[in-house]
């Protein structure tokens, strides 16, 4: 082939192309890895209190603004992490759900579980109050006087919820793209479009909820996020509304949750298996406790 300029320039175009993805790839994947915490994972770990030691700081009503009060479960080792907030259904309180806070933060996040402002309160009004409760949470990790002092990281932030507080989580999903992930909980919303949603999002329903029943809530939900955007719906064989207050589930509605919150608010892709590859798929035999699972793998 004959040498000239221009196949010279072209040759270090190229040669600087690939020079600046592998650079780029690189950076992205240090980035990552800077965020990983904890073991390699397994089934049984991730099913069980993780391997961070864990302590609780209370909000009080009164002391909470935009929110009703709640419960910050942190990890005692020093380090920043993702910080997620969760919110009860209607009519309950953070009792209801405390369970992840203890679960999540011990696998290596910063959690708070809040009660709202009143029981009654709807969706939307509880996907503001999850924005608060981590905007506060946020705030004391910027406070020295803090035990949350320089352990949260501010821009790893996500959000869940049980029923209402599902479709609260949703709703704030929608309203701050900038959040890592959510999980959607039996999630009740009147809305059932949510095309503007571009944050990762694993919806979790029951099959035979009658209060939030999957064919007219989770499965429109979960069909109506853009197909750009990473999502998984998983369905719960034979349970119902309250399933996430049943401590039978806590292991498997558990793992999901900690995986989904690791690959995405952490960028850890050791946890992939554990929603899309082998692991995911050895939990979907004839037997299963999942009666449907729906994603668009891989990520």
């Amino acid at each position: 082939m004959k040498i000239t300029a221009q196949n010279t320039a072209r040759g270090v175009a190229s040669f600087a192309k690939a020079s600046l993805f592998v650079a780029a790839f690189a950076v992205s994947a240090l980035a990552n890895a800077q965020y990983q915490k904890g073991p390699d994972p397994t089934v049984s770990a991730l099913e069980r209190t993780g391997s961070f030691a864990t302590r609780t700081v209370t909000i009080s009503r009164t002391s909470a603004s935009g929110f009703g009060g709640g419960t910050v479960y942190y990890p005692t080792a020093s380090g920043s992490y993702g910080a997620i907030a969760i919110s009860p259904g209607f009519t309950a309180y953070q009792s209801s759900i405390s369970w992840m806070g203890t679960r999540l933060a011990s696998h290596g996040f910063v959690v708070i579980t809040i009660d709202t402002n009143t029981t009654s309160d709807q969706p939307d009004s509880r996907g503001r109050q999850l924005k608060s409760a981590l905007d506060r949470v946020v705030t004391l990790g910027r406070t020295s006087s803090s035990p949350l002092y320089n352990k949260v990281d501010s821009t790893r932030l996500a959000v869940a919820g049980h029923s209402m507080g599902g479709g609260g989580t949703l709703s704030a999903a929608r309203d701050n793209p900038s959040y890592k992930a959510a999980v959607p909980i039996a999630p009740w919303h009147g809305t059932k479009s949510w095309s503007r949603v571009t944050v990762p999002t694993l919806i979790i329903g029951g099959e035979t909820d009658t209060i939030a029943g999957v064919s007219s809530h989770s499965i429109p939900f979960y069909n109506s996020l853009p197909s750009s955007t990473n999502k998984a719906y998983m369905e719960l064989n034979g349970e119902g509304h309250f399933f996430p207050q049943s401590s039978s589930n806590y292991p498997l509605v558990g793992r999901y949750m900690i995986s989904w919150f690791k690959r995405f608010v952490d960028g850890d892709s050791r946890y992939s298996p554990f929603l899309c590859g082998s692991q995911h798929q050895a939990d979907l035999g004839l037997f299963s406790d999942i009666s449907d699972y729906r994603e668009n793998c891989p990520y």
